[in-house]
């Protein structure tokens, strides 16, 4: 069974174009409380301009017919109180024709938003259908091992951004790459399919896992400017049972032990990031670490570490995985993602891509405390 990545955006919908049943009575309760202030006050004639804010708010809330339909209610209710309190003929006829005139153009405006609302829904098909594509969902188990992820694009009716993630079973063990593109908007959702695209075809012919990197940056050297990079973080676990990191200028992924334990994987060789390797002549090393039965890796993206309170204070990770970890990965991306939200106040100002990989135990088999420790 396939999850598909959690999305902040996923209720953005919802947001923009729910509630219409309750706001489009809205302008009809205008309508009807200026009609009761200006028949129970008098001095008709200050009010009845006023009766224009019930079309013209219509134009936000309902559809066309909706419109016309308050706006003649506003006409009806000008000239009942008009004809009532004696206002002169011309005055009312002037009232009448500026009341038309704001129900015509709120008309307009209505015709106008549904069709940008259809455009908008368009859009966010083909967004998610490009977020299927390049983001494909990742099975919650794969082989000895329990995967969750979790994903949140910044502009939440874009759905996807600049993180990429992927997990790949190979003939080689299965292999995985979270990262980070430089830049925001389409050439960074461009340059991730790119890097995606790489990691997938070469995660599967390589059986070596710096050779995947290698003919990853080979293609990206010869497609970015020379502005351009992208830091990842690529894993693997062979059949042998440890784990395969290689760090490229990403932040160091969580290695979780069974006990509950948290620890960084720091690069004991700093490498630069993807597509900068032939302008600093360093190339990235590989980390072998022992991944037991109830360990935990999690690997994500700045999105999360740099994500601000009020106070201007990063998330603490580290703390935020040591108090929710469990021996369910989706559980713990969860209780992460919402303990994320409330630190920032509801909403990312950043992309934020998060994987968690749990080795589980085999059928059968109990599960076993250990204490990894990282080896480097």
């Amino acid at each position: 069974m396939s999850q598909a990545p959690h999305h902040d955006g996923d209720h953005a919908s919802t947001r923009l174009f729910g509630n219409r049943t309750g706001l489009s009575l809205l302008p009809v309760l205008v309508v009807a409380v200026i009609g009761l202030v200006g028949n129970t006050g008098g001095a008709g004639m200050i009010w009845l301009p006023l009766l224009a804010v019930g079309p013209a708010l219509a134009a936000a809330t309902n559809r066309p017919r909706g419109v016309i339909c308050v706006g003649f209610l506003a006409v009806a209710l000008s000239v009942t109180l008009g004809t009532d309190q004696d206002v002169p003929a011309d005055e009312l006829v002037a009232v009448v024709s500026a009341l038309l005139a704001v129900t015509a153009a709120s008309t307009l405006a209505s015709v106008l938003r549904r069709r940008r609302e259809r455009v908008l829904a368009d859009v966010r098909s083909v967004a998610e259908a490009a977020q299927h594509a390049l983001l494909q969902p990742i099975p919650r188990t794969v082989g000895p091992f329990q995967v969750a992820v979790r994903y949140s694009a910044a502009a939440a009716e874009a759905r996807i951004g600049g993180d990429l993630y992927a997990l790949v079973p190979t003939p080689h063990g299965i292999r995985l790459i979270v990262g980070d593109v430089r830049g925001k908007g389409l050439p960074a959702v461009g340059t991730a399919a790119l890097v995606l695209g790489l990691f997938r075809e070469a995660a599967y012919d390589e059986p070596d896992l710096l050779a995947v990197v290698s003919r990853i940056e080979r293609s990206l050297a010869r497609n970015l400017g020379p502005d351009d990079f992208v830091t990842a973080v690529v894993a693997g676990c062979p059949r042998s049972g440890h784990l395969e990191v290689v760090n490229c200028g990403h932040a160091p992924p969580l290695l979780i032990s069974a006990s509950g334990e948290v620890t960084p994987v720091d690069p004991a060789h700093p490498a630069p990031p993807l597509g900068l390797r032939a302008f600093s002549g360093q190339a990235p090393g590989l980390q072998r670490l022992p991944f037991s039965v109830g360990d935990q890796l999690l690997l994500y993206t700045d999105g999360v570490t740099e994500a601000r309170d009020h106070a201007r204070e990063f998330y603490p990770l580290a703390e935020g995985v040591a108090r929710h970890v469990s021996d369910d990965p989706a559980h713990t991306l969860t209780a992460l993602h919402d303990e994320l939200l409330t630190h920032v106040g509801g909403r990312l100002h950043d992309d934020a891509a998060l994987l968690l990989l749990r080795r589980q135990p085999a059928q059968g088999q109990p599960a076993v405390a250990s204490a990894s420790a990282v080896a480097l």
